[in-house]
């Protein structure tokens, strides 16, 4: 792409945190195990949810609305939107790697969530399928790549406050989704705990594989090819400037 320089070698972990996401990913994947074990085949709150849900579901029948804008952000436009507006400024940024994470997080996330885990434990809310909740899910992916493309990649220490503060807004965001969904009805509590796992957790295994030695990202092998290009027009450059008759010079 002329004018970007994307650098697919630097890697999305530093290499203090990819034993962490490591293990961030299986506590994740383990909780969602073990609670869509708990409320399989389940169709009304346990006492957690109840406890929970009861005053967040009052709260939010004396503010009407309210609830459908707070869950907005994690229906699949305004997260393809969010998703795009992140691979793009990694794109001007030249992280492609960054770019494939955020392309891939959202579907990957909602796609386990829809095509494994909802028909698997098959817990419904007023005969809906609810585990986990995807709104949820699709909100703390976004959050968890904001994360680590502004706090756990490598990069020098600059604008740290910044950045953090874009990280926790992220987070925030996800709650508010959380939140706002278990007032509409749509999921019990323990729905969106698991939904923000599953996001948080597949974004940790989608870095995890990034970072692999070997991983060529799209557009990876046309970089090293344009480099390799770029080195022989140098090298027959060079050639070319031997006068007629006389020997290249050699390397001692």
């Amino acid at each position: 792409m002329d004018g970007l320089h994307l650098r697919p070698g630097r890697p999305l972990l530093a290499a203090s945190a990819r034993s962490w996401a490591g293990a961030l990913l299986a506590c994740c994947a383990v909780f969602v195990a073990l609670l869509g074990v708990l409320f399989a085949h389940q169709g009304k709150a346990d006492w957690l949810d109840h406890a929970i849900d009861s005053p967040i579901i009052t709260w939010f029948g004396g503010h009407p609305g309210l609830a459908l804008r707070l869950a907005a952000p994690g229906s699949l436009i305004p997260a393809g939107v969010l998703s795009a507006a992140i691979v793009i400024t990694c794109l001007l940024a030249g992280r492609l790697n960054g770019a494939v994470l955020a392309a891939a997080a959202v579907p990957a996330a909602v796609g386990l969530d829809d095509g494994l885990l909802k028909p698997l434990v098959h817990r419904t809310y007023l005969g809906v399928l609810t585990y986990p909740s995807g709104h949820t899910t699709a909100m703390f992916a976004l959050a968890a790549v904001v994360t680590v493309l502004l706090l756990i990649s490598p990069r020098p220490a600059k604008a740290a406050v910044l950045r953090v503060l874009i990280a926790a807004a992220a987070c925030v965001l996800g709650g508010a989704v959380a939140i706002a969904v278990i007032g509409l009805r749509w999921h019990y509590f323990t729905d969106t705990v698991a939904g923000a796992a599953v996001g948080i957790g597949t974004v940790c295994g989608l870095a995890l594989i990034l970072d692999l030695p070997g991983v060529c990202l799209p557009g990876q092998a046309a970089s090293e090819m344009a480099r390799a290009g770029a080195a022989n027009t140098v090298a027959g450059g060079t050639e070319a400037r031997v006068a007629p008759g006389q020997d290249p010079p050699r390397e001692d």
